[in-house]
């Protein structure tokens, strides 16, 4: 298997200077791509000038995540893309776990490893952490990550086991299922774009996979805070493009009406949080998910949808209501 990994740049020089020697130095005969979006940086030519093994795509302007990468890979020739952030750091071996599961079950078309905080070297990361899944409601979380609630590392994930979805943090994903797949869907433009890419796959019967013998660091935050106002309107507005596009009819619709409901609260949460602006980012993302609505149910693809889709009825009620912050607990409950 021909291994690409691929780093999505947009004015990241200070990322690239730090992290991109340890990809270069721990990944083997993999080919290493930088995919800048039109940076005004001295990004670019801080790659040429450091790395000139370092294949270097250069995009035409900045439309965000998915179309940076869907527009990148079209000139990456390999089997196996790794979707890597610039401000991951890799460590020695992270590559071969992933590779032998590939080997070993053929059935895996997208795999994520282990995803720690670079800060706390001990605890998983906010994005991603060990694996996704989604609640009845289409609320995304993790194995070792719900809501703030982020767990220590104690070796409890260490496991090879399937999930629902995996983080675009690092991603790796088989060139022709990505491809078969038409990509990221770039209405997204950032943000749950992975999610909706695995839930894709998994309406086609794909199996995801998470690999804990492997595993990296993530700085997160480096473009967006994960309590900055722009994200918490994308991932409000995503999500329920994720749940218009890849649920049954019949499932889709009470489900954006109970989230109307839910995003309400977490609205009014915000507001006695002294927090307007992350009130007024979920208004504005209903708004425009109901002025892109016909677009996204166009996109509706005729597929075998997934119902087994979820490890709990409503993280939402486990985590407010049954104060549940672990996991492994929840699974159990």
């Amino acid at each position: 298997m021909k291994f690409a990994i691929v780093i999505l740049n947009w004015n990241g020089e200070a990322l690239l200077e730090r992290y991109l020697p340890l990809v270069v130095k721990y990944s083997g005969d993999a080919d290493i791509y930088v995919a800048d979006n039109a940076s005004t940086d001295g990004s670019v030519a801080f790659v040429r000038q450091n790395f000139p093994n370092v294949n270097l795509i250069q995009n035409s302007s900045n439309n965000g995540f998915a179309k940076g990468y869907n527009d990148a890979l079209k000139e990456v020739d390999a089997d196996i893309y790794c979707l890597l952030n610039s401000d991951v750091e890799v460590t020695p071996g992270w590559l071969e776990p992933v590779k032998e599961t590939f080997l070993k079950l053929p059935e895996a078309s997208i795999i994520q490893p282990k995803i720690l905080d670079l800060l706390r070297r001990d605890y998983f990361e906010y994005a991603g952490a060990c694996g996704g899944f989604l609640d009845k409601f289409g609320y995304p979380f993790c194995r070792g990550r719900i809501f703030q609630a982020i767990e220590k590392d104690e070796g409890q994930y260490d496991d090879t086991i399937e999930i629902f979805w995996a983080t675009g943090a690092c991603m790796f994903i088989k060139s022709d299922v990505f491809h078969a797949l038409g990509g990221f869907d770039e209405d997204y433009f950032a943000h749950q774009e992975e999610v909706d890419l695995c839930w894709r796959a998994q309406n086609k019967g794909l199996k995801i996979y998470y690999v804990g013998a492997s595993h990296i660091y993530h700085l997160g935050g480096s473009t967006l805070s994960n309590m900055n106002p722009k994200k918490t309107f994308l991932n409000f507005r995503n999500s329920l493009y994720s749940i218009t596009k890849n649920l049954p009819r019949k499932k889709a619709f009470p489900i954006v009406f109970i989230r109307l409901i839910l995003d309400g609260i977490a609205a009014i949460r915000f507001i006695i949080q002294l927090k307007p602006a992350h009130c007024w980012a979920i208004l504005r993302a209903h708004l425009s998910y109901y002025r892109h609505f016909v677009k996204m149910y166009r996109k509706r693809e005729k597929a075998n949808f997934v119902t087994k889709y979820y490890k709990t009825k409503s993280i939402v009620w486990s985590y407010f209501v049954d104060h549940i912050r672990n996991f492994n607990i929840l699974v159990k409950d």
